[in-house]
């Protein structure tokens, strides 16, 4: 029985030595960071202006100091890919909040059902905030931000926790709307 061929994306993926210099530059940096290059990287490389901004603002908002940890980053994430049932990032960011909290079994929790995941009450918040973004976000009001303040978030974590979200509902949809395959590695990963 032959193996069926494991498709990155709907689109066409650009072979490295087709992709623009820097392009080049970027594939050699994740390889370097993760000892491969991720499909998300792959397949955004047929558009190399898209690729560019998707990963300068993600740097922007992952790579500045913040009253967020990296696990409060990598759960918020997580918790909201799982709920809009993408597959790519619930195992890239899974595997990212596996290595950030040093717990195998929490992305797994976080991706099904936060509520019951083992997370401290802040940590719920800033999810229970994160969804209200993703499904609900003309409805945010006041009493949001006392909620989100009371567990001692300053209004900068709140904005970096609507800019984490949103940004990342936007990975969610492109990466279920050019089917992107998770990489395998990302599964074994902090496990």
């Amino acid at each position: 029985m032959s193996e069926m061929k494991k498709e990155i994306s709907r689109f066409p993926v650009p072979e490295y030595d087709e992709l623009p210099e820097d392009v080049q530059q970027i594939c050699d940096g994740a390889k370097d960071h993760f000892g491969f290059v991720p499909n998300v990287v792959k397949a955004l490389s047929h558009r190399p202006d898209e690729l560019r901004a998707f990963l300068a603002y993600n740097a922007a908002l992952t790579e500045k100091e913040s009253g967020l940890t990296p696990a409060d980053r990598e759960m918020i994430i997580t918790a909201h890919s799982g709920h809009n049932g993408c597959a790519y990032c619930v195992a890239s960011h899974g595997a990212a909040l596996r290595m950030a909290s040093g717990n195998p079994a929490l992305s797994d929790q976080v991706a099904v059902n936060y509520r019951e995941a083992d997370i401290t009450p802040r940590q719920k918040v800033m999810i229970d905030f994160a969804m209200k973004v993703t499904d609900d976000s003309k409805s945010i009001n006041e009493e949001d931000f006392k909620t989100l303040r009371a567990h001692g978030l300053s209004d900068e974590d709140i904005w970096d926790v609507a800019g984490l979200t949103a940004f990342y509902n936007m990975s969610n949809r492109m990466m279920s709307f050019l089917a992107v395959r998770p990489d395998d590695e990302f599964y074994k990963m902090g496990r």
